[in-house]
């Protein structure tokens, strides 16, 4: 399969760091296993909501490095959902630091 090399005890395993489309189809089948369904529907329903459980997790850790450095700050909102916003004390180090991030 394209993306996934196999290991010497047969499992597979990913080729890059990001979860694949394979890995992404089988996660969801293990967690729903009477599911089935077309090719359209596994990509619009299936893999939209295993991308967003992956995509969820790597926010919340970006967020927390970014929380660390003071570059965002989080407040509790009314019903106890927390909200990001940017550190306005920290727009000089941030652009500085977007500016060695991504070089143009």
């Amino acid at each position: 399969m394209p993306g996934i090399a196999r290991a010497n005890n047969g499992q597979m395993k990913k080729a890059s760091g990001a979860p694949d489309v394979a890995e992404l189809v089988l996660r969801y089948l293990l967690e729903h296993p009477e599911a089935e369904d077309t090719l359209d529907g596994i990509v619009e329903w299936w893999l939209l909501r295993q991308r967003i459980k992956y995509e969820t997790s790597r926010v919340k850790t970006a967020l927390s490095g970014l929380m660390h450095e003071g570059f965002v700050l989080e407040r509790k909102g009314a019903g106890s959902q927390v909200r990001y916003r940017v550190n306005r004390r920290k727009l000089r180090a941030i652009r500085c630091y977007l500016k060695e991030a991504i070089p143009k």
